[in-house]
């Protein structure tokens, strides 16, 4: 398992799009609180990362045992501090955080005490001096309906407004199976109308019509990234769904590529067939990501390494890549120059190491 440890030198990244916190975990990380855990839930730390190819389905299966452990406030803050602190080892920049804020009466764990938990550990994380400039998500569960993303929409903007931007949108997620997010359109359109950003989860299984209805309803009315996007360019001549793609390109909305997590998750069966190549080969905004660094058993600098490698890009082409991805946070122009500033000097330092 490789997440969690740290290279020798410091590898190339820039910054994390789309990573969810209750599967973001190290494995030193995760053996430590299952073991102090175990008899509450009788989960066993192997029974909780992909070691091998196993279908979207088993991933699923995982995450809802990671849930029986992350449910107390000490649990939540403890896992957003070392996460943060373990993507900061890896030279990521700029982190956006993700995750569903849950109510557990049992443990008098709520969506707001939830909240002020990840923004605490933030904080703290803050004053120890991290190099590391961090952003919050709050998910949306497609599996808890329209009315609970109500819910998470309200507590969005109620924490954006709080914390002065610290959180800056929704997250949109959640077993693609279940559901459709057409019904979720009217959501997404009065969360952009209160000033929050949209990252989406899309085609990451063949479901083109949602798709195509979301982005038809939400294209020049929100700001939005879209998760994965694996089937987004996957479809059959002349049936209609070209338009999806001239969407995607017409208003460069980003596209949030997880290579190991698809691999893993068989929606892709090659490295070099990932959709990461296909956008980059466009011009079009693709960002490396890890989706699921604990689960997948990747870092930041791995998913950099695998796209270099399988594509043969030399350093000056990494750099230029890596600086481009600033511009599809969802922050200022401000925040994105200083970050631009920062990695430019940062690349130029002899300790920086790229593959070969």
């Amino acid at each position: 398992m490789r997440a969690g440890r740290t290279k020798p030198n410091k590898w190339l990244t820039a910054q994390e799009l789309h990573a969810h916190l209750n599967t973001s975990f190290s494995m030193s990380f995760l053996e430590e609180l299952v073991s102090q855990t175990q008899d509450e839930h009788g989960i066993s730390v192997n029974d909780l990362h992909l070691t091998e190819s196993q279908p979207l389905d088993q991933g699923f299966a995982i995450f809802s045992k990671l849930h029986k452990i992350f449910r107390t406030e000490e649990s939540i803050y403890l896992l957003t501090r070392s996460v943060i602190k373990e993507f900061a080892e890896d030279n990521v920049k700029y982190l956006e955080l993700r995750s569903t804020p849950k109510e557990i009466p049992e443990t008098g764990l709520t969506r707001d005490v939830y909240m002020q938990t990840m923004v605490r550990a933030v904080h703290d994380c803050e004053k120890e001096g991290l190099d590391i400039t961090v952003r919050l998500l709050v998910s949306i569960d497609r599996r808890h309906g329209v009315e609970i993303a109500k819910i998470a929409v309200d507590l969005a903007e109620r924490w954006m407004k709080s914390t002065k931007g610290l959180v800056l949108g929704i997250d949109f997620s959640g077993d693609p199976k279940v559901g459709d997010a057409t019904d979720f359109i009217p959501v997404f359109l009065d969360a952009a109308e209160r000033g929050l950003k949209l990252a989406l989860h899309l085609e990451e299984i063949p479901l083109h019509e949602e798709t195509k209805n979301v982005l038809r309803a939400c294209c020049g009315h929100c700001t939005i990234r879209i998760g994965h996007g694996t089937y987004l360019h996957r479809y059959e001549p002349n049936e209609g769904h070209e338009e999806i793609e001239d969407l995607v390109v017409k208003w460069k909305i980003p596209v949030e590529a997880c290579v190991t997590s698809n691999l893993l998750s068989k929606t892709v069966d090659r490295p070099g067939t990932h959709h990461f190549w296909y956008w980059r080969s466009k011009q079009h905004p693709v960002i490396l990501c890890t989706d699921g660094k604990g689960v997948f058993g990747c870092l930041l600098s791995d998913e950099y390494s695998k796209v270099a490698k399988e594509f043969s890009l030399g350093r000056e082409y990494l750099v230029n890549y890596a600086l481009s991805t600033f511009d599809t946070i969802f922050e200022c122009d401000e925040v994105k120059q200083r970050l631009k500033d920062n990695l430019k000097q940062f690349s130029e330092k002899e300790q920086i190491a790229f593959p070969s």
